[in-house]
């Protein structure tokens, strides 16, 4: 029979939820309903707030987070910002302030981030109870083993959260788990989300679930050599995928140096190639083309049931020469039956979400236990 932690994690994954259609979903009678969900508000982990009205049958309730339940903290950092901010059951992210750093050794910018966790497990108390970070780079355990855009390696985070349990994830990998659980894959059994930012990366997730390789170091599309050989990735390999599809490449196909801020400057070429710019149109196609056959290619591997495609992705999808590029880099038997390939609905906000999902996740089971 189903306990507080199967309603825990309906109520969590359904926000909105009536008691009601929560019971059905879960096989439970409405006194066991009653009873489990009476443990669960003693333990301050869902409260109840009355459902709108019908005019039909009895009134029900609508399962929310507790008022003074538990929370996590989420730290995101990018290639050149990061923020921290909050999430309770039910998976809302709360208003956070975007603050920008120069790179450089990570000791500088994790002193930040470390300082403003402890802002906010101050300003919480033990409600805080689990820490959860995006980091663009290749993660093992709590620690970045590789990140090309912030020149880091094996640099261990754990210095974030002492005393809490600490959950760290690729960016692109947890906008892909948002996604699976909140977003444009959710019900899909096996989806393949991909973002593009400074390089592109992703996961591929069966029944919602991140598959991450033996390390958790997986979903490195990126670094596969779909690129040109004679063109050095700074992650040490040659031809990655990675410096064909973003401000990078646009760069190269335009002339310029190497940009400071390659998804800036990507920016303002989609914007000049939107106004008519010939010069901006001709770099977009070929990144374009470039993200079309990789897609293509991974269709032919991975067989996922979606795409979605986060960051500048949906710009380059919107390109007439992605469609005909993932149609030329698929088998022909695939090619009249193409997954849908879409843009990622939850934007931004896609590895902090993540980054919340995978921190909840770890710690339901001991919430569930509270008396």
């Amino acid at each position: 029979m189903a306990g507080a932690l199967d309603l825990l994690r309906h109520a969590h994954a359904n926000p909105g939820v009536t008691r009601a259609e929560a019971a059905a979903a879960l096989g439970l009678s409405s006194g066991s309903a009653t009873e489990i969900m009476g443990r669960l508000r003693a333990a301050r982990l869902l409260g109840e707030v009355a459902a709108p009205s019908t005019g039909r049958g009895r009134p029900t309730t609508v399962l929310v987070a507790h008022p003074q339940g538990p929370l996590v903290a989420v730290a995101e950092l990018t290639h050149a910002t990061w923020r921290v901010t909050t999430a309770a059951i039910g998976g809302e992210l709360a208003p956070a302030a975007v603050h920008r750093h120069s790179g450089g050794p990570p000791r500088a910018v994790l002193a930040r981030i470390r300082a403003a966790l402890d802002a906010l497990c101050a300003q919480h108390g033990d409600r805080v109870v689990a820490v959860g970070v995006s980091v663009p780079g290749t993660v093992r355990g709590t620690t970045v083993v590789q990140a090309a855009t912030l020149e880091w390696r094996d640099v261990d985070l754990a210095v974030l959260a002492p005393g809490r349990p600490l959950t760290v994830g690729n960016d692109a990998s947890l906008a892909g788990v948002a996604e699976a659980l909140r977003g444009a894959a959710r019900g899909h059994p096996v989806a393949l989300h991909l973002t593009v930012e400074v390089g592109v990366g992703g996961v591929l997730l069966v029944g919602g679930v991140p598959a991450l390789g033996a390390t958790g170091a997986g979903g490195e599309f990126g670094h596969v050599p779909f690129g040109d050989p004679d063109l050095h990735c700074p992650c040490g390999a040659r031809g990655c995928w990675d410096v064909t599809v973003d401000g990078r490449a646009m760069a190269r196909s335009l002339g310029r140096p190497a940009p400071a801020d390659p998804r800036a400057f990507a920016g303002e070429v989609l914007a000049a190639a939107r106004s008519g710019d010939r010069a901006a149109r001709a770099a977009v196609a070929q990144a374009a083309s470039a993200l079309g056959r990789g897609v293509g290619a991974l269709l032919n591997a991975l067989d996922p049931s979606v795409v979605t495609l986060g960051g500048l992705g949906p710009d380059l999808l919107a390109s007439e020469h992605f469609p005909a590029s993932v149609l030329q880099a698929a088998m022909v038997w695939r090619r009249t039956a193409l997954p849908p390939i879409v843009p990622a609905e939850l934007g931004a906000r896609g590895p902090s979400i993540g980054a919340a999902e995978s921190a909840l996740a770890a710690v339901l089971p001991t919430l569930a236990t509270r008396r």
